[in-house]
């Protein structure tokens, strides 16, 4: 999972190099733009994944050759096409709310028009990928995953550079070649989830109102949660924008460093959810403890080398980032917030794969509102005589007392020996 994780930034600078050479920047924006807006619902629909995951993960860790990992895959796949097919349905709506979101100069909205004209017809594909991926990490399947998704990555990149450079396509060249690569990566998921149940044919009831209302349930706590993360990721943007440009540029520069962490550490999340999910389905309070307890390790220590990364090569990497004299000094001033953030923030990364693998989704939501509203909002408003910086003390809070609210609801359910439902 860290190996697919990492090609998927890797190979995304392809369509900004590529766009970048374009006869004119308004091009580039437009396009970013408009990827920036189905990214941002993709993000919030994350809950798919997330939800799958645990599920499948159960579903294996049941008797064997139980239809249960058919019944949640098919059920997934469902609710993926639905979404996705209302997006496509939705798409002017959407676009036009994008656009008055973003209030582009009337060049950059027509490039945004037409690059989402065209990528928003990869949405039931993209929402597909999501529970597949999910699917397939629940049944321990991350090597399939990591090869679909690096072939998928590799086309798009392919594809980008043939259609732009070679055919002329503009920006419905790259959204074209995204929407194929989407496409791609949905057939080949679906290919494979396919052949481990067998080809199990759909059996309707697993559609019926009782399956609707635990789905409902489960994702709707889910997205709760997403949009609450959300919600203080877009005020750390756009309050930042409100500091000025450089401040808004700094920021820029220091997700990276958040997005580097993410490589490593949704790669053990990953592992976590499909190994504690399997001892949930045995119902296997120890070995759910045991993951929980290894999985800890593996992440101190991961934040530990990444602390230790950026101590020494944090300048190095800030350098990379930019080469704006300004804009270098002032990012190296919140070099010891990076170097803490891995530290402070592995925690929740982890406790997100343990409650995923329970389908605790209640307990997420809660302690992700609680987290938002209830620290990370109230530092900041502490703080904010401090500027910018305010900003990112309020993150390092907030990613400290998710992992803090979690760690205590796990420890509660397991005084109570109650980590697994009707444990």
């Amino acid at each position: 999972m860290i190996l697919a994780n990492i090609t998927t930034p890797l190979l995304g600078l392809v369509d900004t190099a590529v766009m970048g050479h374009m006869d004119s920047a308004a091009m580039l924006a437009g396009a970013s733009i408009a990827a920036l807006i189905l990214t941002q619902i993709y993000w919030v629909c994350g809950f798919l994944r997330m939800s799958t995951t645990g599920l499948s993960a159960q579903a294996r860790g049941q008797a064997p050759n139980s239809y249960e990992p058919a019944r949640v895959l098919y059920q997934a796949m469902g609710l993926a096409l639905l979404l996705g097919g209302a997006l496509v349905l939705l798409q002017w709506p959407v676009l036009y709310a994008g656009l008055s979101l973003a209030d582009p100069s009337p060049e950059v909205a027509g490039y945004v028009t037409a690059y989402f004209d065209v990528r928003v017809w990869g949405a039931p594909a993209a929402l597909l990928n999501l529970v597949l991926v999910g699917w397939l990490v629940g049944q321990q399947r991350t090597r399939a995953v990591m090869f679909i998704q690096i072939a998928g990555n590799l086309i798009n990149g392919v594809l980008d550079l043939w259609f732009v450079l070679g055919l002329g396509m503009s920006v419905q060249g790259v959204a074209l070649a995204s929407v194929i690569a989407e496409v791609f990566m949905a057939g080949a998921g679906v290919l494979v989830a396919l052949k481990i149940v067998g080809f199990e044919p759909v059996q309707w009831h697993w559609f019926n109102a009782a399956a609707r209302r635990i789905l409902l349930k489960l994702n709707s706590d889910m997205l709760l949660r997403n949009l609450a993360l959300q919600l203080c990721l877009a005020f750390l943007t756009l309050q930042g924008a409100r500091y000025g440009a450089t401040a808004a540029a700094i920021n820029a520069v220091l997700m990276q460093f958040f997005v580097l962490i993410a490589l490593g550490l949704d790669g053990i999340a990953y592992a976590v959810e499909a190994l504690v999910g399997e001892a949930a389905g045995n119902k296997n309070r120890a070995a759910v403890m045991a993951h929980t307890r290894r999985g800890l390790i593996w992440s101190s220590a991961f934040a530990a080398c990444y602390g230790l990364i950026f101590w020494q090569g944090g300048p190095a990497i800030i350098g990379l980032l930019t080469d704006l004299p300004g804009l270098y000094q002032a990012a190296l001033s919140y070099l010891p917030l990076m170097i803490i953030l891995p530290l402070v923030g592995h925690w929740c990364f982890l406790f997100d794969g343990v409650f995923v693998g329970l389908t605790r989704s209640q307990a997420m939501r809660d302690t992700m509102i609680i987290s938002a509203l209830g620290v990370f909002f109230p530092v900041w408003w502490w703080c904010r005589e401090a500027g910018n910086p305010a900003l990112w003390y309020a993150l390092l809070a907030f990613l400290l007392a998710r992992g803090i609210t979690m760690a205590a609801v796990l420890w509660i359910l397991n005084h109570r020996r109650a980590v697994i439902a009707a444990d």
